[in-house]
């Protein structure tokens, strides 16, 4: 996928999603910083290495990073880490507060697997945290299911979700 995707109009401003480009960087950085800092969370060590080294990390290892962006504002995000088993694991989404309501998150989730079905991936699977009720009924309306507890990277994950194709 390259370049813009869907273009979007709302009442002033025109929505799209984009793949990720080397000057989203700062950005893809301090959207997911803000929420995870916001809701009370320790940046922890794979934070650390999908925020600053989002080619070598997530882009280079087959995956993808998208940036929603409004009038070429970015406004949200979203990533795409390919998993060993031939899935695709989605995280990393944040949105502004100000563009929630758009439906961005539910896009942003269609870039995720349209990505993942091209590259013929059984299933796009994720991880969160009990406190992000809006996100998980955003998982659930998209067609993710509950898995039981794993192991996680992230001490703060106690939600564990798929969607299979």
């Amino acid at each position: 996928m390259e370049g813009r995707e869907t273009a979007m109009p709302t009442a002033d401003a025109v929505i799209t999603i984009e793949t990720f480009r080397p000057d989203h960087a700062a950005t893809w950085r301090s959207l997911n910083e803000d929420w995870l800092i916001a809701g009370g969370y320790v940046l922890e060590a794979k934070d650390q290495l999908v925020l600053g080294d989002p080619q070598g990390a997530i882009l280079s290892k087959g995956g993808h990073i998208f940036i929603a962006e409004q009038d070429g504002t970015p406004v949200g995000c979203c990533s795409l880490m390919a998993m060993d088993d031939g899935g695709f694991e989605v995280g990393k989404m944040a949105v502004l507060e100000h563009v929630r309501g758009l439906n961005l998150g539910y896009r942003l989730l269609e870039a995720c697997e349209t990505a993942a079905r091209a590259a013929g991936a059984p299933r796009l699977y994720l991880e969160t945290n009990t406190a992000q009720t809006h996100a998980i009924a955003l998982y659930r309306r998209f067609g993710f299911t509950d898995l039981p507890p794993r192991p996680s990277p992230y001490a703060r994950a106690d939600v564990w979700m798929e969607k299979r194709f």
